[in-house]
């Protein structure tokens, strides 16, 4: 059940209450694609950087170690010992990023597997089911994600399939639910949204995918070619069609500057592997702007990586220990970088929250963005 607490302009402030435990909105999901935080991360590591949601991916699980030895095991959250929400995306995205590797059909879509190149078959009741396996908090609907700069006839047939790929995603997750050997009887489905760049075909999806009253709803498609511009107009079109008494899921996005402009227009959750990938190639978000710890200028720098920051990294180490620990190649530098800019993200979701529960999150927001441009060059 989502609550909502409080609104500045479209902005949304929310409490989403699952099996798992409650959910503070705006959150940003630290992604784990294969139950794991790339860079060493440990559940013990996430619980202590404040993360509140999981994200893991249906159709690299399905791959390895499989879905039914995960179900064996007893979910995912005993198989990661994270006792938190989990929200598990379908495989669409993968419809998409394996375009090289797949086929698509109206029952559904053949890949080629990335690791071994044997065929797998996955529609909505194969997604559904893998999800059940998994136990996740929240499955995600299977669908396809079309690229956003695909022709109109085009976007306009693949938003059709995947609203009755959605119809058959809820009827299958109403039957495995009721089953005795589900493990998450609670699980719950989003929606998701699709329509690439154009406004009216994103408008009337949303319209009738808001008829199926799921407990969530997802924008899928955007950050996947278009301008910034073009994501911010489609959410503008977008979101007040989604229903406000629901929460809104932006998928994939993104850098800070997006998430603010994204939770200004009505956006609760966010994910995106930007942290963690930049975090292994050495750059660090701060207030002060991004900062390369590979630039030279770093080598005799014992300041923090940011000052006033909480994270492991910041509170013991210097910017030229971490550039050494990354020059050396050892995993120390890499886990460090990463578990900062997992922290930065998780901290701003939590400011964004404070600013809106104290009805300052506008003015938040040109102050943060002011400060991340001014101090690029400073740091």
């Amino acid at each position: 059940m989502y609550e909502l607490i409080k609104k500045e302009g479209r902005a949304k402030r929310g409490r989403f209450h699952t099996v798992h435990g409650c959910v503070e909105t705006p959150v940003f999901m630290n992604v784990g694609t294969v139950a794991a935080i790339k860079g060493a991360v440990s559940t013990e590591d996430l619980e202590q950087i404040g993360t509140q949601v999981e994200l893991s991916n249906t159709y690299h699980l399905h791959v390895r170690p499989g879905d039914e030895i995960i179900k064996q095991m007893g979910g995912l959250h005993r198989f990661m010992s994270w006792n938190k929400p989990i929200l598990t995306d379908s495989g669409g995205f993968q419809v998409f990023s394996l375009a090289g590797l797949r086929s698509i059909k109206e029952e559904g879509v053949i890949f080629r597997s990335h690791i071994d190149g044997r065929k797998i078959f996955m529609g909505p009741e194969e997604s559904m089911r893998i999800q059940s396996n998994l136990a996740s908090t929240i499955a995600m609907a299977f669908d396809e994600c079309a690229p956003a700069l695909a022709d109109r006839d085009y976007v306009t047939k693949s938003v059709e399939r995947t609203t009755r790929w959605l119809w058959r995603c809820k009827t299958e997750m109403n039957r495995l639910n009721g089953l005795d050997t589900t493990i998450n009887k609670e699980q719950m489905l989003f929606g998701i949204n699709q329509g690439a760049i154009f406004p009216d075909i994103r408008i009337e999806h949303a319209k009738r995918i808001s008829e199926l009253d799921l407990p969530g709803y997802a924008i899928g498609g955007l950050a996947v070619g278009e301008s910034h511009e073009e994501m911010y107009h489609i959410l503008d079109e977008t979101v007040p069609y989604l229903p406000e008494n629901k929460p809104t899921y932006l998928m994939g996005v993104g850098t800070p500057a997006n998430i603010l402009e994204a939770v200004e227009r009505g956006v609760d959750f966010f994910d995106c592997v930007y942290p963690t990938r930049n975090g292994r190639h050495a750059h660090l978000y701060t207030r002060f702007g991004k900062i390369n710890l590979l630039n030279a200028r770093y080598e005799t720098d014992d300041r923090p990586p940011e000052e006033g920051c909480g994270c492991p990294a910041c509170r013991r180490y210097s910017r030229a220990y971490i550039r050494h620990l990354l020059k050396a190649k050892e995993m120390l530098g890499m886990r460090l970088c990463v578990l900062h800019n997992l922290y930065f993200y998780n901290h701003l979701m939590e400011d964004i929250r404070k600013a809106l529960d104290e009805g300052r999150f506008l003015q938040f927001k040109k102050e943060l963005l002011s400060s991340m441009s001014a101090g690029v060059q400073e740091n």
